[in-house]
């Protein structure tokens, strides 16, 4: 192969890497801004309407607001919570939700899923955030 053909293949490569991470940027930060939003006008909220009737009903729970996350923790063991926060990990940053379980033996049992498959930050509503609470939440009061 050609030296000036080799250079040139190489030197679009790298602009398209850089075009790449660029608009990967953009995205990143598009997301970050959609998710503040959500955070403070939808899933805060939920998870602490969600905490109170839970110990309306018995249950001790606290919804917590880490920075860049909000989560229900039982108040029986710090390891059993349920969590949501922006993953800006993958090509299109998406919010997860996490259930960390303590289970005896077994020690404490993590689990991650998206929100909402395929939904972008911006799109995910209240009813996203509830079916993702109401799922988890009978995973967290039942012990085996």
């Amino acid at each position: 192969m050609d030296v000036s053909e080799l250079r040139k293949r190489i030197l679009r490569a790298l602009d398209d890497a850089r075009k790449d991470a660029s608009t990967r940027r953009h995205n990143v930060d598009q997301a970050a801004e959609s998710y503040e939003q959500f955070l403070s006008q939808i899933a805060v909220p939920l998870f602490r309407q969600a905490a109170t009737v839970l110990r309306a009903e018995g249950q001790e729970f606290t919804a917590n607001t880490p920075a860049g996350s909000v989560r229900l923790a039982a108040d029986r063991a710090s390891q059993d919570f349920i969590e949501i926060e922006l993953d800006a990990s993958t090509g299109q940053p998406r919010v997860i939700g996490r259930t960390s379980l303590m289970r005896g033996r077994k020690g404490v049992i993590v689990e991650e899923r998206p929100l909402a498959s395929g939904k972008a930050v911006a799109d995910l509503t209240e009813d996203d955030v509830s079916q993702f609470l109401v799922s988890e939440i009978r995973r967290l009061v039942t012990r085996p």
